[in-house]
Order: structure tokens, then sequence, then C-alpha cells
């Protein structure tokens, strides 16, 4: 029988209590929690999205889940809070346990998030208007997001700028990883040609840009409230 969150279970974990509870096959990334398990074919996969679905629905608590051939995706978030929160904790440990089970194996390795940004002086304008290109209604923006109306997830996010001329470039991507494994990530994209920007913000994020100048923030969970 499921009960309703307590109050606790109401408020967002910081970060650091996140890398606390030794999820080691979770990754936060933007207030949410996501983990890869490999499965080596359809039918182990299969089997560890029932199992999901039971606990999730033991538990009153329920994810994102993708199934694809060889893997399985999770991804969770406490939805009426907009945040991880101890409930998330509790799936994920209990997620965790179900692929041990079946013999599924992490990759957190593969664990990233990629996120589109546009600088914009007016906000407001600039996002209904990729709201209605995206969703085909300029009404779904929450903040400085542009958001999914069904699921409310991250479509698009614009970072505020001072109105100035046209540049050559208003988009960039942030890219979402564990916070062991962004060095590496970071010395591999400058092994491929990259150029360092700026690591003033790191580990929050670290800005590089490809041979012709667009950027890539390579974001972790670290220096951030939640």
């Amino acid at each position: 029988m499921s009960t309703r969150p307590s109050d606790d279970d109401r408020k967002p974990v910081s970060p650091q209590a996140f890398l606390e509870a030794g999820l080691d096959d979770w990754v936060l990334m933007d207030r949410r929690l996501y983990a890869r398990w490999g499965t080596g074919d359809f039918t182990t996969g299969l089997a560890l999205v029932a199992a999901i679905g039971a606990e999730a629905e033991q538990a009153d608590h329920h994810p994102d889940v993708t199934l694809r051939y060889g893997a399985v995706e999770v991804s969770t978030r406490s939805h009426d809070v907009g945040a991880v929160t101890a409930r998330d904790l509790r799936l994920a440990a209990a997620i965790s346990g179900l692929a041990r089970e079946l013999g599924a194996t992490p990759r957190r390795e593969s664990v990233h998030l990629p996120e589109l940004a546009l600088d914009a002086a007016d906000v407001p304008a600039v996002a209904r208007f990729w709201s209605a290109a995206y969703t085909g209604s300029p009404d779904h923006v929450d903040g400085d997001d542009v958001v999914d109306p069904d699921t409310g997830e991250l479509i698009l996010w614009l970072q505020q700028t001072e109105p100035h001329p046209e540049p050559r470039q208003r988009f960039h991507v942030d890219l979402w990883v564990a916070p062991d494994l962004a060095e590496a990530r970071i010395a591999a994209i400058l092994d491929a040609g990259g150029t360092l920007v700026s690591d003033a913000a790191a580990p929050s994020f670290t800005v590089l840009a490809d041979p012709e100048g667009n950027k890539v923030c390579v974001c972790t969970c670290l220096d951030r409230d939640a």
C-alpha cells in the first residue's frame, strides 16, 4: 500500500547529499537522477523494465524508463517538487538492486545529458517563440525554460544577456556528466582539437570551443544548490 510523502520527502536533496548516498550507478544532472544499464539482450532489458515498473507501483513513485536493445535507461525526480528528493534516492537504490539481480551492467560512463541553451535579451518574448516552434503553443514556458507540455521536461533554456548586435553564435550546448568523469571528458575534448575558453566556474561548468569557435559547457552537479 502506498503512503503519502512526508514533509522530509518533499524537500530537494543537495548535490552533496546525493554524493553521500552511495548511489554509484547514478548521475545527478540538472535536478534529476539518470542511470543506464547494459543488458546484453532484449529479454533481460524487458525483465528489468517489468521489475522497475512493479517497484515503482509499490513505491507510488514513477521514473521515466527507456528500453533499447542492449540497454535500459532510467531517470527520476519528484515531479511535485521539481527536483530530486529522498523518494528518488530510495527508488534509485531499489532499481540498482533489481539491475544487479538480473546481471545488468552499469554504464555510468555513457550517461550524459545534452541541453540546448540560447542567449536572449528579451527572454519572455524569445521563449514564447521557441515554445510555439517546439510544442505548437507559446504557453509552455516555465521561467527561463521551454518545457514539454506532457512531461514538464526541459526542451530549451534561455540565458539572460544584454542587448547586442547579432553575434556569430547565440546557441550553445550544455553537456552534463558525472563529476568524477568530467576531467576525462574535458581532456578528451582538448585532445580532439578543442580549446579551453574558461574554467573559472569549474567544477560547476567548464567552457570549451571547437576549432571554429562553437562552444560547449561541460557541466556537473558540484557547486550548485540542488
